[in-house]
């Protein structure tokens, strides 16, 4: 008899679509902001300005940036992710 293996079933907290608050933090330089709504509407086309918010930080060295985008699956968001990762600016996304 051959024991079979089954695979781990991924859970997920969302249902989708559904509406996800990215924050990314970073380096706040004059293309910070708009390096990483670039990026969003690469993924996302039909972002628009209410979607989008900046704090900078007490410093004023870092910028948090953050992006409310509707996700379709659970591989888009973590292509979002990768993109603003890749960014040399960015220190953090959560």
């Amino acid at each position: 008899m051959i024991a079979r293996m089954n695979k781990p079933q991924e859970t997920s907290l969302l249902s989708f679509p559904c509406r996800f608050p990215v924050k990314v933090m970073g380096n706040n330089n004059d293309h910070f902001l708009r390096d990483i709504v670039a990026i969003a509407r690469s993924h996302f086309a039909e972002l628009e300005e209410a979607d989008i918010s900046s704090t900078a930080s007490r410093t004023a060295k870092y910028l948090s940036v953050s992006v409310t985008v509707t996700i379709e699956s659970r591989e888009e968001l973590d292509n979002l992710y990768r993109a603003f990762n890749a960014h040399p600016d960015v220190r953090m996304v959560l």
